[in-house]
């Protein structure tokens, strides 16, 4: 993996026709047996596998915090807001663009998405190259079977498995009005909504391998429009 972060400047120097890939994650509860860091893992882990596939990209240090209010009354959660968050993005991509072709933002979390597609609109309406993408995850929402599923193919050793439960399974469509004015903990006591039951590596790998292949085909697309 290509890695800003281990580059010097003069480096940095000769990356003038790369993609810059921005994990945006969060810092936020997943459930009683999923670490805080998921949404991040799985962005810097998307990022690093496109870094894998195209040489000209090159992956930034992951922004660990995002636009988390809905998870606020659980624990360790740590959110900046959807204001903070687009302002972050848009002064990151305009930094971006001293150096780098594009600016790729690689999404983890879909509570960032409103403060994400400001945050590109404005980029874009200043004439920079940046695309934002996240996985369409097909399972439950929230550290339910797909994404323990997930965290097992990352890095099974922080997934407590033994303290797996499920939480509410009702629709999200069902959920949202009381998701939306109380939070998730109003409508899910232990912070879960799908059920972790008949989570495996396996089925997270091929999660993984699809999302790759999806965003592989997203920044092609792309690129062959700007280019």
């Amino acid at each position: 993996m290509t890695s800003l972060a281990d580059h010097t400047w003069p480096e940095a120097e000769q990356m003038a026709a790369h993609i810059l890939a921005v994990p945006v994650g969060s810092t936020e509860q997943h459930g009683p047996h999923l670490p805080l860091s998921t949404d991040t893992d799985v962005a810097t882990a998307l990022a690093a596998e496109l870094a894998r596939r195209r040489a000209d990209v090159v992956v930034a240090p992951p922004l660990p915090y995002g636009a988390s209010g809905e998870h606020a009354a659980f624990p360790g959660t740590l959110s900046i807001g959807h204001e903070a968050l687009e302002s972050l993005l848009i002064e990151l991509g305009r930094s971006a663009s001293l150096t780098f072709r594009a600016m790729l933002l690689v999404v983890g979390h879909g509570g960032n998405a409103h403060a994400v597609a400001r945050a590109v609109r404005r980029l874009r309406y200043e004439g920079r190259q940046v695309l934002a993408w996240s996985p369409k995850w097909r399972g439950d929402w929230h550290a339910g079977r797909t994404e323990t599923s997930v965290q097992l193919a990352l890095d099974p050793a922080r997934v407590r498995l033994d303290r797996a439960k499920a939480g509410t399974t009702e629709s999200l469509i069902t959920l949202m009005p009381a998701l939306r004015e109380h939070g998730v903990r109003a409508v899910s006591p232990n912070g879960v909504l799908g059920d972790p039951a008949g989570a495996t590596a396996d089925h997270g790998r091929d999660l993984l391998r699809q999302a790759a292949a999806d965003l592989e085909a997203a920044v092609d697309a792309w690129m062959s429009e700007i280019s």
